[in-house]
């Protein structure tokens, strides 16, 4: 299968989106990624603030590593990060 019969849209119309309260930054995400999407790494102070008690505890257990996005914009929507993701941290959302 051809990464175009994969992927469903140009890139920009649709984006990742990660809930740091279900990522534990197993790097699924990224493994799969055809576009080079994601990156694993600390997890944003301003984003950990934003955690309620019990998930910044599972955060630390888990080492303070989260999924981004950095490259979102080259997205094109072909959704092996959500069937890769074990925790279901990772949607697709519509930008434009």
């Amino acid at each position: 299968m051809t990464r175009d019969a994969v992927c469903r849209q140009p890139p920009g119309v649709i984006a990742p989106s990660v809930d740091f309260a279900r990522c534990e930054g197993k790097a699924d995400c990224a493994i799969v990624c055809p576009e080079n999407v994601f990156d694993i790494r600390r997890i944003d102070p301003a984003d950990y603030r934003k955690l309620g008690p019990l998930h910044r505890f599972r955060l630390r257990v888990h080492g303070m590593k989260v999924a981004y996005a950095p490259r979102a914009d080259a997205c094109r929507a072909c959704g092996l990060c959500v069937s890769a993701c074990p925790e279901h941290a990772v949607t697709l959302v519509r930008v434009r």
